[in-house]
């Protein structure tokens, strides 16, 4: 089978498609031909530091054989994944233990699957635990025309938020709009402040949920309202922000959410993604997929998210 290899840490052209020896499915594992397999800009961060020889930490697909002491799947189901941790979707199979496998429902399509998983769990995250957003709570979300903020703008509206969207481009403004962003400034760096306070009356919002990375930190601090928070989750790679705490504003609160501390457990991935799948089979969560792909163009898939100028989900089709 083929794979999309990392030969050496760098750019995007370090993404090569080889082939692969298939492996074989041990006890309690899966193999599955993989459909569709989500990128994301954690995959970035990897290939810069070839943190994974085949990366890939989402996707959904069939089971074509099962290991010893499965149950829970059979061969012709259809299933979704997350390999955080061991990576290896970028390929045409995949062999899984089944706790980090769901079943798929026969409403959700294989491409929504694998879109859903990583940014819909990090947003469902965001907005349940990390800053639980109660009706008429006013927030302020980066890059709402993305794979993450397009999707938490949706989340923080059927929990009866108003949301603030933030997006770099002008042309971005209509597909934030279209999930529901109440405002939607056009902003980079830290430009943002002054309109959201006219917005919120000088007021500040209730939560920031920035995933921009450092460039923005103080800025979002800023926007606060006393006892607000800062729903932070940009330092995956690039510049990392300190603060000292006594310089932290109003009494607001910071956290760093990180998708691991959400689904700690099967139990916690099985419920969660169910509830996802649900949303979306009732039309009140659409995912946008931004970027269709071939396998073998991975490397112009990280080009294209690296320059900030995509929307949506980007997928890699096997």
């Amino acid at each position: 089978m083929k794979a999309i290899v990392i030969s050496e840490a760098g750019g995007p052209e370090v993404l090569r498609l080889r082939e692969r020896l298939t492996a074989r499915p041990g006890p309690r594992e899966i193999l599955v031909d993989v459909r569709a397999a989500g990128v994301n800009f954690f995959d970035v961060g990897v290939r810069r530091g070839r943190a994974a020889e085949v990366p890939g930490a989402e996707g959904a697909g069939v089971v074509v054989e099962t290991g010893e002491g499965v149950h829970e799947f059979a061969t012709g189901d259809r299933v979704a994944w997350l390999t955080i941790d061991t990576h290896g979707s970028y390929a045409e199979q995949i062999v899984l233990p089944v706790g980090n496998v769901v079943p798929v429902p026969d409403a959700i399509d294989d491409e929504t699957a694998a879109a859903v998983l990583v940014q819909g769990l990090t947003a469902h995250h965001h907005c349940t635990v990390c800053h639980p957003v109660q009706p008429g709570d006013v927030t302020l979300v980066h890059a709402a025309a993305g794979g993450v903020g397009l999707l938490l703008t949706q989340m923080i509206k059927a929990r009866g938020g108003t949301v603030i969207g933030l997006v770099s481009r002008p042309e971005k403004v209509e597909v934030a709009t279209a999930a529901g962003a109440d405002h939607v400034v056009v902003s980079t760096g830290d430009a943002f402040v002054e309109p959201v306070l006219e917005l919120t009356d000088g007021e500040g919002v209730h939560a920031v949920f920035d995933g921009a990375g450092g460039p923005t930190f103080s800025a979002s601090l800023e926007v606060l309202r006393t006892h607000g928070t800062l729903v932070f989750y940009g330092p995956l790679i690039g510049d990392v922000p300190t603060i000292a705490m006594n310089e932290i504003p109003r009494s607001t609160r910071l956290t760093y959410g990180t998708l691991p501390d959400h689904i700690r457990a099967h139990e916690d991935f099985t419920t969660y993604t169910a509830e996802l799948f649900a949303m979306v089979a009732r039309g009140e969560l659409v995912v946008r997929i931004g970027g269709r792909y071939p396998l073998a163009e991975a490397a112009r898939a990280h080009a294209d998210i690296e320059s900030r100028t995509t929307t949506g989900k980007l997928l890699l089709i096997p």
